[in-house]
């Protein structure tokens, strides 16, 4: 467990704290978790390269710079479709490869549907995206048909439980994961305690 990095950041906890409520209207729900996902993108792409850029200000030039890699967000579908305009806001030019899959809830082993990811790899760096690392089954997937790539691999989640901790640095210990908050446990249906419910009926509003 090593690779885990648990943000700790006021912002980070007041905003997860906020998610959980179950009160919470889908509009705000999406908003919390478009900022969380601001906040745990900041530490997951902080070692990213750049290059030297040069800017006219309005008053002289500038020496800047741009990012020097390619990114590749990895959203798990579906939930992890709702962390994606926060990343792209802050890497417009970042590639996109969705993968789907849902969760057997009788066996609770990720059954998946679609597949985006290119032959071979096409961009420096992968963020595996999805709000929720419960069993940790569909992020391994995930992480998995990335790796083979020979790329940098990451994993960010708003929340997570130990049991998917344990199974993601079990089966990937060299991809670093970063989650909002690290929670109890799982209960018998593989949902997380306390955890914050269906994440992606919740966000897509398709409760009920």
């Amino acid at each position: 467990m090593s690779a885990l990095q648990v943000s700790r950041h006021p912002l980070v906890q007041d905003k997860i704290t906020r998610l959980r409520e179950a009160a919470r209207s889908p509009e705000t729900f999406r908003m919390l978790v478009g900022q969380v996902t601001t906040l745990l993108l900041y530490e997951a792409l902080a070692d990213l390269t750049v290059t030297p850029h040069t800017v006219q200000t309005p008053v002289a030039e500038c020496q800047g710079a741009r990012l020097g890699q390619q990114v590749g967000f990895v959203p798990v579908l579906r939930a992890g479709l709702g962390m994606m305009p926060a990343a792209l806001e802050h890497v417009p030019n970042a590639q996109v490869w969705c993968l789907g899959m849902y969760r057997d809830e009788e066996r609770l082993i990720p059954m998946p549907y679609y597949d985006k990811m290119p032959e071979h790899p096409t961009a420096d760096l992968y963020c595996v995206l999805d709000i929720m690392l419960a069993t940790g089954g569909s992020a391994c997937d995930a992480i998995a048909r990335v790796q083979r790539y020979g790329k940098p691999v990451r994993l960010v989640s708003l929340i997570a439980a130990p049991e998917g901790v344990r199974k993601v640095a079990a089966e990937h210990p060299d991809t670093n994961v970063y989650v909002g908050a690290l929670d109890s446990h799982l209960n018998e249906k593989g949902y997380i305690v306390p955890g914050l419910g269906d994440a992606g009926d919740r966000y897509f509003n398709t409760l009920g």
